[in-house]
């Protein structure tokens, strides 16, 4: 399995927070024509959890994390609703075995992206830069859906 490394995460962030507003939507444009199934997965969350917080997180780590795949030079399938329907129920008991363990090889093994994986396990925990962090509800959200993102986009490689 073709890994995203932690450069190509460096590299992702580095672009993306780099552009201009008007550039970062061209992005974003660029990767939600490629995945739209799998961002209204993603963006399903902040309705369901009920966290309007959530929604910008999620559009800036949808972007940041289609572009660290674009930068490995990794060009995943278009997800499915198909494939989001097979996914969940693994998913959850998943979901349910670690959060009794807290086993985080668990969810490495599962996304087949660990490098993806310790990045946002990093990124809900840490300050941002204006020494802000997120509250543990919105962490955990944040966090829950970016491993199914992952997930869903490695499994989608070599279709």
């Amino acid at each position: 399995m073709s890994q995203v490394t932690l450069g190509h995460i460096e590299a992702a962030i580095k672009k993306v927070d780099t552009l201009d507003d008007a550039a970062i939507d061209r992005l974003t444009e660029t990767h939600t024509t490629a995945q739209p199934v799998l961002l209204g997965y993603v963006m399903s969350a902040s309705e369901e959890y009920e966290n309007e917080d959530l929604e910008s997180l999620l559009v800036y780590y949808f972007t940041v994390i289609l572009e660290a795949f674009s930068q490995a030079e990794l060009h995943p399938a278009t997800v499915t609703e198909s494939q989001i329907d097979d996914f969940e129920e693994p998913y959850f008991a998943l979901l349910d075995n670690y959060f009794e363990t807290e086993d985080d090889q668990l969810l490495e093994d599962f996304s087949d992206q660990p490098d993806l994986v310790r990045f946002m396990a990093l990124e809900v925990s840490m300050e941002d830069e204006d020494g802000a962090t997120l509250d543990d509800e919105t962490a955990t959200q944040l966090f829950i859906v970016s491993l199914a993102m992952i997930s869903l986009l490695s499994r989608s490689i070599n279709q």
